[in-house]
């Protein structure tokens, strides 16, 4: 059996004359968060419905745990999925919907009430069994999805942009449940929120019109020697730009993509030509900027994600011959 959670070997599909995936191939390892990313009409959708046995592949083969989608009935209650717009029952208790769910993998009634009060629980959603549908936030109705998602004990867990309009609060928890279900699943995200990818996710699989542009580790693709990203509670003022722009061996500071509440910053520097060290330039620039009342909330070597994504979506597709 492989060691990989998902198996994607030379997958094509093809809808008429259109080439939704052309020959792509890729791992993704057991347990961790693997994002799969690309632009709109890069063929994410279709790989997602491919995973989850929804659709057949013109060419190519995906195993799940060793096992051949197509023998989807062989991955029951190890393999689930969250749509983007998963939808429920407008007037039924919430409750009973994720009973039924459960049923549906050959769990007793008394077997699946007690995994859906489990998962319910899991997403902060225990107090609400009782309410219908209708009655739910967006972000609690969200959150539902994600409880049929969980349901059980799945070794791989597909959610396909789990925070898509979710305010900053509830889109946050579910990055926190995200994070404590990695040690015990392979969850694979897909979201064109990169910041949060970023934040999520130790692989990514970047597609482009329906091929495999890069399959690398996030810290590979962002890492650097000569920037670092700084992020803060609020944007900078022009002053506090000015402070760190003024230390000797920043060669540059530009505004890069972040999560909601926050404003993050990509500063260049050339520590060589001025015979300072990284962590000596580092340390002024906090001490610049704690002068003029802006402390940074994170700091980290290398670019953003974002940056990557820009640079190999919009290049020529190679070829073969």
């Amino acid at each position: 059996m492989s060691e990989a959670a998902v198996q994607i070997s030379e997958i094509a599909k093809s809808f008429g004359n259109t080439k939704a995936l052309d020959g792509v191939s890729f791992e993704i390892p057991k347990s961790g968060v693997f994002g799969l990313l690309g632009p709109n009409g890069a063929g994410k959708t279709t790989m997602f419905s491919l995973m989850a046995g929804f659709l057949k592949p013109t060419a190519g083969k995906i195993e799940v745990l060793g096992i051949n989608v197509e023998e989807i009935s062989e991955l029951r209650g190890r393999l689930s999925i969250l749509p983007q717009d998963a939808q429920f029952a407008a007037n039924v208790p919430i409750i009973e919907q994720i009973v039924f769910f459960s049923q549906l993998s050959g769990r007793t009634r008394q077997e699946a009430e007690k995994e859906a009060e489990k998962a319910l629980a899991i997403v902060g959603l225990a107090e609400a069994a009782k309410k219908s549908a209708r009655t739910l936030s967006h972000g609690m109705h969200k959150r539902l999805g994600i409880a049929q998602a969980f349901l059980g004990e799945p070794q791989v867990i597909l959610l396909d942009e789990p925070t898509a309009g979710l305010d900053p609060a509830s889109a946050q928890g579910i990055r926190d449940l995200i994070e404590r279900l990695r040690t015990s699943a392979t969850l694979i995200v897909s979201s064109h929120n990169l910041a949060e990818i970023q934040k999520m996710c130790d692989m990514v699989a970047i597609l482009d019109r329906g091929h495999l542009v890069t399959c690398e580790s996030v810290k590979n693709i962002t890492q650097s020697d000569s920037i670092q990203r700084m992020t803060f509670a609020r944007p900078l003022t022009d002053a506090e730009l000015a402070a760190v722009r003024g230390v000797t061996g920043v060669t540059g500071i530009e505004t890069e993509a972040s999560l909601a509440g926050t404003a993050a910053y990509r500063i260049s520097y050339d520590a060589t030509s001025t015979g300072r060290t990284l962590e000596q330039i580092t340390a002024e620039i906090v001490q610049a900027l704690v002068a003029t009342g802006a402390v940074p909330r994170s700091i980290e070597d290398g670019v953003a994600l974002e940056s990557k994504f820009l640079e190999v979506t919009t290049a020529p597709i190679p070829r073969n011959n």
